[in-house]
């Protein structure tokens, strides 16, 4: 089968700081064309009107294959390059070198108002993108209605977009590129300006466009929505392809890379809180830590400084994977007198004897509650690692899964013949 996109090793280039220069003579402007493929061929910053640029490749040998029907998930951080390559598929912007094949229409949701006349009504932009994508008024008539119901913005369907709000802006685009039958759907993190629940009927819908055999490349930051709609990944790290391959597992390695990087010097954190003021791991001799070694001892201390005296509060440490997935917590008892009253300068000792998490990285979640309402609410609050260690005399790295605990086993009976 051939495959809906191929990109043979895509490069994009950029000369930072670049600004337009004065009037030049007719030599100059020669020289320079002359020049400039030798700067970017050496990397070296260059002289443009008396402001120093330099070379940056937002992309540099990009090469993958998404077949016809696959729903694709492009990962990476702020700045690796991932709207630039989105760009270039939508022919938007072009490339500096490299070659792309795309096989059928694309729709395209890269950025609000990406596509639409300000000028034009809802009305007449859809037309307006029908006609884009190269289908006839006809086609676009028979799911005008279908547009407008997604889209719930029928009362302002003849008002100029110019006039709409970001909301109601990408909720239309959304509609649009989605439903004029593309062969190919290319969506940017743009979903996430709308509400939570459009953002479901719009994973809902690309579900469906997938299911009836065309092409999803989707850019999210959103971890579980891209496990849930998407079949493989593709990961971008500095404008390079790092990995590609199943997308749990590739959202897993991504994770763990980030938390590592973020974790690695990070033993205590500093919150901007009535409340809550720093968190702070230690180790079994109390000094500061940011790993627990496998079956240890698992120690966080809070310092709290609550403004008002806290009637029976509770203090709860989520310990969070590198999915997101909530894997453990430790909450304060109810019944315990200590926490009855808690005014003024504080400090509130956790600590678990014989941690049971795996080797890996994790984060933590700190909440406080008073009754039902919430008085801190502290999300990835800090990072840190379990470690290899040997455990109930098996050795090491023998660990699957999430958990390990002790358990007792024996032999029953005799030989087996």
């Amino acid at each position: 089968m051939r495959p809906a996109i191929r990109v043979d090793n895509l490069s994009k280039h950029y000369l930072l700081g670049e600004r337009q220069a004065g009037y030049k003579t007719l030599r100059e402007t020669i020289a320079d064309a002359v020049k400039a493929p030798f700067r970017r061929l050496r990397g070296q910053k260059s002289e443009v009107g008396g402001q120093k640029s330099a070379d940056f490749w937002a992309l540099k040998d990009v090469s993958f294959e998404v077949q016809p029907g696959e729903v694709v998930g492009i990962i990476g951080r702020n700045g690796a390059g991932k709207s630039t390559l989105l760009k270039i598929l939508s022919r938007i912007t072009e490339p500096t070198s490299g070659r792309i094949e795309l096989r059928g229409r694309v729709g395209s949701l890269l950025e609000v108002g990406t596509g639409f006349h300000p000028e034009l009504t809802g009305r007449e932009n859809i037309y307006m993108n029908g006609s884009i994508l190269g289908m006839s008024q006809r086609e676009t008539t028979r799911k005008f209605d279908e547009i407008v119901d997604f889209a719930g913005i029928e009362e302002f369907l003849d008002t100029p977009v110019k006039r709409y709000s970001s909301g109601m802006y990408v909720r239309l685009a959304f509609a649009v590129a989605a439903h004029l039958e593309p062969e190919i759907l290319i969506v940017d993190e743009v979903l996430a300006v709308g509400d939570a629940a459009f953002q479901r009927k719009c994973l809902g819908r690309m579900g469906e466009v997938a299911k009836h055999g065309r092409t999803v490349l989707f850019v999210s930051h959103n971890m579980a929505a891209l496990e849930s709609l998407c079949h493989r990944g593709v990961f971008l790290e500095r404008g390079r392809i790092t990995l590609t391959g199943e997308i749990r597992r590739g959202i897993h390695e991504y994770r763990r890379r980030a938390l590592e990087e973020r974790g690695s010097d990070e033993i205590a954190r500093e919150f901007d809180d009535p409340v809550l003021r720093r968190a702070e791991m230690l180790d079994e001799q109390g000094q500061p830590t940011n790993a627990v070694p496998l079956g240890g001892l698992f120690q966080l201390r809070l310092d709290l400084r609550p403004e008002v005296e806290l009637h029976s509060p509770r203090l709860i440490i989520g310990i969070d994977d590198a999915l997101g997935a909530r894997l453990l917590s430790l909450v304060t008892p109810l019944t315990n007198e200590q926490f009855n009253e808690l005014r003024g300068p504080r400090t509130v000792v956790c600590r678990v004897q014989r941690f049971p998490l795996a080797p890996g990285v994790y984060t933590i979640r700190l909440r406080i509650l008073e009754g039902n309402q919430e008085r801190a609410n502290m999300a990835q609050a800090m990072t840190f690692s379990v470690t290899d260690a040997e455990l109930f005399g098996g050795g090491h790295g023998f660990w699957a899964g999430t958990c390990v605990a002790p358990a007792e086993w024996s032999v029953l009976g005799g030989a087996a013949p």
